[in-house]
């Protein structure tokens, strides 16, 4: 059994506490009992874990199959996110909640992603191609070349989103649509950094991570221009049936 790497594991869960513990400040907000607060939390999460696994089941029919895929490693944040969405709003709609809560997650979800990419520099996993850039940095996990610490440029991303967004939820900008538009920005980011990573492509030259990046972009560009179209209320408004 390998040892286990400690400081990617305080590191990680430093992330989650980091979440948790600015969803308890976001979610507050909202007009719902703590029941429907913990379930919403419940359908994000097992979303999110559902979401992260998907492209590598399909990747190995067999393990999926048998169950050992779920149980090993291998997630990725991009398809994460979107199940974690897609969990919130199954858990709304068997709990008939009508109030607009995506808002509520933006900052909690990008702080903890911030914190838990620096915990993949730590481990030495996710990083880019080789380069001569002065900040390159060696991975020994792989080899002994300087290369691109694209965790620490995606922590950086979602850092800056943690403050953008944290602006706009306080003032109430874009009330109901900022889980939208992060999703579309990041699906943006991880698209341009993909070229910086050493995934092989598997369709007009583009990596899976870049195909579904599109797809998100596409989804959620379609979900913002239907709620802009039809008038949103803001996050905190109970919506009439």
């Amino acid at each position: 059994m390998d040892a286990i790497n400690w400081g990617y594991f305080v590191i990680m869960v430093t992330a989650m506490a980091v979440g948790f513990g600015l969803s308890r400040w976001t979610q507050s907000r909202l007009p719902l009992p703590p029941s429907q607060r913990w379930g919403i939390a419940l359908g994000a999460f097992v979303g999110a874990m559902f979401g992260a696994k998907l492209p590598f089941l399909f990747e190995d029919w067999e393990r999926f199959l048998d169950g050992f895929s779920w149980f090993s490693n291998g997630k990725t944040i991009l398809t994460g996110m979107a199940g974690g969405y897609l969990g919130v709003e199954v858990a709304k709609w068997t709990m008939d909640i009508r109030v607009r809560t995506g808002d509520s997650f933006v900052v909690p979800t990008a702080a903890a992603i911030a914190v838990g990419r620096l915990g993949c520099f730590h481990a030495g996993c996710c990083f880019g191609k080789p380069t001569d850039l002065p900040w390159g940095c060696v991975f020994p996990t792989i080899d002994m070349l300087p290369r691109h610490p694209t965790q620490v440029y995606e922590a950086g991303f979602h850092f800056v989103c943690v403050l953008v967004f944290l602006w706009c939820y306080q003032r109430g900008w874009f009330p109901g649509q900022l889980a939208k538009i992060y999703l579309i920005t990041y699906a943006l980011f991880r698209f341009a950094t993909e070229w910086l990573r050493p995934e092989l492509p598997i369709y007009a030259g583009l990596t899976g991570y870049q195909v579904a990046s599109l797809v998100m972009v596409g989804l959620f560009s379609w979900l913002l221009w239907r709620d802009l179209k039809l008038g949103t209320k803001p996050d905190l408004r109970q919506e009439t049936a």
